[in-house]
């Protein structure tokens, strides 16, 4: 039954990616690298449409930051950061709301439009990550293969163009996927083969889906993704 549910998730993912218009981009084998590596979109991949928000609110601009919550409020957030429910144990950061640039938030509703043909929904455990915020969780973990070095770079959630997701299924219910949030075993990477085949399906499923619509993912986490679209870090940005 795993297996041929699996092979069923599998056929539906081209007819997934055809919806975001782009080719899978190799992920990259390091934290660091994800980091600083830009993989450009193709030439045929056409901008994002414009986002339903706030009344009376102009367009962003692809580089300001907005409330992920104002453009898809369908997407769930549960941000781990924002409490003890983390691999530290301690609250990173004190705000519950995830912020992104607007440019990776209309990417960001391309996934979960394809997602949602499919029947699952995106739910989000981490987005901008302010730079004190990298500082902290250096000091409690310096590896830079599961947290990225602020001395040498700062982490692509500063930069506010990276989330880490997993998916959900349209009630907001919890799906298999290969391991919990900052897991850091074996089980966390995209070598999908120690896993079971539905939490393989689901992570596959996820990663072509993402990396469809403009998002780089980073081998080492199945859960994240960065915009290929770069944007500078952001050191004075304090969401509420």
């Amino acid at each position: 039954m795993k297996r041929r549910t699996l092979a069923l998730l599998l056929t539906s993912v081209a007819a997934l990616l055809s919806a975001c218009g782009q080719s899978p981009s190799p992920a990259p084998g390091s934290e660091t690298a994800e980091a600083s590596e830009q993989t450009p979109l193709p030439e045929s991949v056409s901008e994002p449409d414009p986002l339903p928000g706030p009344e009376s609110v102009p367009e962003p601009a692809a580089e300001d930051f907005v409330p992920v919550a104002d453009y898809l409020p369908q997407v769930r957030v549960d941000l781990r950061y924002a409490g003890s429910d983390n691999f530290t144990g301690q609250t990173i950061y004190d705000f519950t709301n995830a912020y992104l640039r607007y440019g990776t938030v209309q990417k960001l509703s391309q996934a979960q439009e394809a997602l949602e043909e499919a029947g699952y929904s995106l739910l989000i455990w981490d987005a901008f990550r302010p730079v004190e915020a990298q500082f902290r969780l250096w000091e409690i973990c310096p590896d830079p293969v599961y947290v990225a070095n602020p001395e040498t770079g700062y982490s692509s959630h500063s930069r506010g163009n990276t989330v880490d997701v997993t998916l959900t299924d349209l009630a907001g219910n919890a799906v298999e996927m290969p391991s919990g949030f900052d897991d850091f075993s074996p089980l966390a990477d995209r070598d999908y083969s120690d896993v079971p085949a539905e939490a393989a399906a689901h992570a596959q499923l996820l990663e072509e889906v993402m990396t469809a619509c403009g998002f780089r993912p980073y081998s080492g986490e199945w859960w994240h993704f960065s915009d290929t679209d770069e944007y500078p870090v952001e050191e004075t940005l304090s969401p509420d």
